[in-house]
Parts: C-alpha cells; structure tokens; sequence
C-alpha cells in the first residue's frame, strides 16, 4: 500500500524496552475504587445509586447526560461506600465527584445481554450497545465512541482507519494489546465498520513495533481489514497525521475527519466494542502502561477504573524513593500529577515515575531564530512567532497564526536548542482564551439578564398605567351612569308632579 509525505515530527527516545516485553497482567483489586464522573468529553454523568447499594460489576451506577456525555459503570462487585469528591486526574489534583466503590472480592458480573450473531445486530443496535457501554475514545481524546458512530454514519464515512500507532514514549499498553488480543480488536474493527457502513478499514501501526504487526496482520486475514506498517515518527500516533500517512488527505483547519469522510478509532476503544458487543461487557477496566525509571518493576497492568496511581505503582513494586515527577499519559503530551491518589479514568494510557535524569530540566536561554520547531510541526505552523505574540500578550495575533490548530504535541519544545518551553506558552494562551471566551458568553448573558429584567419593569410599568387607565375609565363611566340616572329620575318626577 502506498504512503504518502507528512510534515515535521521528531524522534524522542522511545524508553519502550522498559514494559514492551512484559505481558499484561490482571491488578488485584484494591481496597477502594474511586470513579469519577467525569471520564469523557462532554456533560459528567449523573449518580443513580446511593450510598450503601450494593451493586455487580458492570451494573449501571452514573448515567449519561446529554448529547455528549457517556454513562459510568461500577469496575468490580461491591457497595457503594460514599459518592462525593475525590482528587481528579488533572494536573491540579483539585477534587472532582466521584463515586467511592468497597469492593467485596467476588468481582461477580452483571447477566449479560449477549446477542447470538453480533453481525446480525443493524448499525444503529451497534452504536447504542457501544453508547450504553459507556466506550469512550480510549486513545486519549476520551470522546464517547457511540457520538461518533453515528454522526459518521449520517455524514457518509467511507473510511475506518485504526490508530495503533502508540508514538508516545514509554507507552506500550497498545503494543501489548495488539500482541495478545489481536483476534478481539479485529473482531471490533469488523463491528466498527458495520456501525458505520464504511467501505474499508485500515490499521495503521508503527513499524517499530513487528510482533504487533504481525499479530494483526493475521488476524485480519480474510476479512477485508487491512494492516499497515507506518514510520515510527512522533506524533505518528494524532489522527490527522495518521490520515495523512495512510490516504494522502488533509483534515481543513479546525475541521474533523468526518468532513474528509474518515473515521479514526484507537486499537483499545476497537478491543472496548468487541467486549460490550460480543459479550455485553461495559468499559468498566483498561490496560495501563506503568513505567519510567522510578518503577521496580515496569509493565503493562489491566486497571479497574478508579484504581489509583498508588494501587499500580505498588502492584510494579514499588518506587525507588521518590519520583522527580508523577505524569498521567505519556511524556509529550500527559500531565502530572501532583500525587499518587489520583484514580485511573477511562483515558489513562499510562502512569509514569520518571527521575530527575529522565526529566532532564534545563534553564532555557533566548530564542536563537533558528527555526527548528517550525520544521517539526506536523501542523505546519510558527511555534517561535507564536510564542513572541503570547509574550508580549497578544493573544489575538497568535490565533491569527493558528494557535487553534495547535495539537500541543510538545516536538517544537523538544527540538528546541534554547530549552524554550514553547508549548507551554501555547496550553496557556488556550487556557486565557477560553477563559476569556467564558467571561465573555458571561458577560453577554448578564447583559442579556439585564436587558430582560429592563423589559419586564418597562412591561410591568406599561401594564399598571394601562390597568390604572382602565380603572379611570370604568370609574368614569360608573358615575357618568350614575349621574345619566339621576338626572333621569329628576325628569319622571317633574313629568310626574306636572301630569298630576
């Protein structure tokens, strides 16, 4: 199969040989689960349990709301030990809510709901199976898999591409995936494509990863779902480079792979949709890549969703005194984390221990114009002009240069010879944005409050003149009668007095 040209990317050390050999192994279940409510884009799920219920693994606890959001299962069999806030899988640790699980041990299932044939199952019974299921992008983005089965149904994909790229350094949970369950993913891929009633399928994997391919590839032996080797270039893993790679077509600015009539899904969320479709499994686990030079014993671990950083570091064995940083996800583009009571969510590809070597902190020193990161981008934009209008505070002038398009990959950082934290300077050039664009829709709607509270005084005004006026009026109409009968009973008896 043909591939084609992409822009920029870099080559950071992968470190993968630290879990890639080390098969996936099961995390006993902890003490606590905390499950977040919020493990998707979109709206949080909403609680329909109680303090104290006891539930089955895979049993309904939080369920979805609205258009965009996705419902929450319990990760084990157990009672509901509280539901309130827990610290969230964000870099500000701050709490979030949560449903706090006390496992009993039994890991007891709900009964399932398994189709005999799931191909016999039409479009729209895969994408609300997949919906109910709560499956999410598992690759990070974390978007419910279900929205995006059927807006590409309607918008006519003809594409199903299946990212198993896994660029990032030291993960390898879809690596391992891929060797070990490689007959479910292609199973789900087959489901996928169904959903959607695409023509063909492609899997497109890095070529640094041969056993992985070679797993896949016979697998999808006779059934019309290609593998693809690809170059192992960071950020080979984004979709829209992976488009790119694999067809030759662009994603518009802003714009969704949709438009292109592409649809992008990750080797895990394909695996995800086997299990709930096949066997009527919700998303209630994940395997999580837990690594770095920190960790005793590096390696790719099954999580139950709300397990904490602490649960899996501890089931590695343990840490070598304390990390220099905590990271949720990847290097490039994860987050630290400021603890290890963090609980695994949906999108946790991985938790790393790294040291102070492996973080390697440099001061950064002027920028040298050297251009470097504008040949990394796989954007293709101006990190260093970028940077320059978020200096100097002209916020505005960087979205002009594409700031929007910005997928905060972190290679113009890592190329950068002066150590300038660029893409830093663009998450917080977003941030300010969004926080400007908030403060602006909320000054408009007090505005607007403002403006209907106007109107109604103004109408209230109105309405009591108009009711005043109408009083006045049947006022003098009342004694205009009165005086008109008066004035006639004076009349009857002057006609009387002049008739007798």
């Amino acid at each position: 199969m043909k591939l084609f040209k992409f822009r920029g990317g870099v080559h950071p050390e992968g470190r993968k040989q630290l879990s890639a050999e080390r098969a996936i192994r099961s995390l006993p279940l902890p003490a606590k689960l905390h499950i977040p409510l919020q493990q998707h884009v979109g709206a949080p799920a909403k609680p329909v349990v109680l303090v104290g219920e006891y539930v089955r693994k895979g049993q309904l606890i939080a369920t979805a709301q609205g258009n965009v959001s996705a419902p929450v299962h319990a990760s084990t069999s157990g009672r509901v030990s509280a539901i309130g806030e827990h610290p969230a899988a964000h870099p500000s640790g701050l709490p979030a809510p949560a449903i706090t699980l006390t496992p009993d041990g039994e890991d007891g299932w709900i009964e399932a709901d398994c189709p005999e044939d799931p191909f016999s199952l039409s479009p729209e019974e895969i994408s609300a199976r997949v919906g109910a299921a709560g499956i999410v992008g598992l690759g990070g983005a974390s978007f419910p898999s279900a929205v995006k089965l059927n807006l590409s149904r309607r918008n006519g994909v003809h594409t199903l591409i299946i990212n198993g790229g896994e660029c990032e350094p030291y993960l390898t949970c879809d690596d391992r995936i891929m060797r070990e369950r490689a007959a479910g993913i292609v199973e789900g891929i087959r489901l996928i494509r169904q959903a959607v009633g695409c023509e063909r399928a492609l899997v497109g994997i890095e070529d640094n990863k041969p056993e992985a391919l070679a797993a896949m590839s016979a697998a999808a032996a006779g059934t019309g779902v290609h593998v693809q080797a690809v170059p192992a270039m960071y950020p080979m893993g984004w979709d829209k480079q992976m488009i790119q790679v694999l067809i030759g077509r662009e994603v518009p600015a802003e714009g969704r792979s949709a438009e292109i009539g592409v649809l992008v899904h990750n080797v895990a969320t394909a695996w995800a949709v086997q299990q709930a479709i096949r066997f009527g499994r919700p998303l209630v686990s994940r395997v999580v890549t837990v690594s770095g030079g920190a960790v005793n014993q590096p390696c790719n671990v099954e999580a139950p969703i709300g397990a904490t950083a602490h649960d899996l570091f501890e089931f590695c064995g343990g840490l070598k005194g304390k990390p220099a940083r905590l990271v949720l996800g990847g290097p490039m583009m994860g987050h630290e984390i400021p603890n290890l009571h963090i609980p695994m969510i949906k999108g946790s590809s991985g938790v790393l221990a790294l040291t102070q070597a492996e973080i390697g902190r440099t001061r950064p020193a002027p920028c040298i114009r050297c251009s470097t990161c504008v040949g990394a981008c796989p954007v293709g934009l101006l990190p260093l002009e970028m940077a320059a209008h978020i200096r100097a505070t002209d916020l505005n002038g960087a979205v002009d240069l594409g700031l929007k398009d910005c997928i905060a990959c972190g290679s113009c950082s890592y190329v950068c010879p002066a150590h300038i934290p660029l893409v830093h300077y663009f998450n917080y050039a977003k941030g300010e944005l969004a926080a400007q664009e908030k403060g602006k829709l909320k000054q408009e709607s007090t505005k607007k409050l403002a403006e209907l509270k106007a109107e109604r005084l103004e109408r209230i005004v109105r309405e009591r003149e108009a009711a005043a006026r109408a009083r006045a009026a049947k006022k003098a109409a009342d004694l205009a009668a009165k005086e008109a009968a008066a004035r006639a009973a004076a009349l009857a008896v002057e006609k009387d007095e002049v008739a007798a």
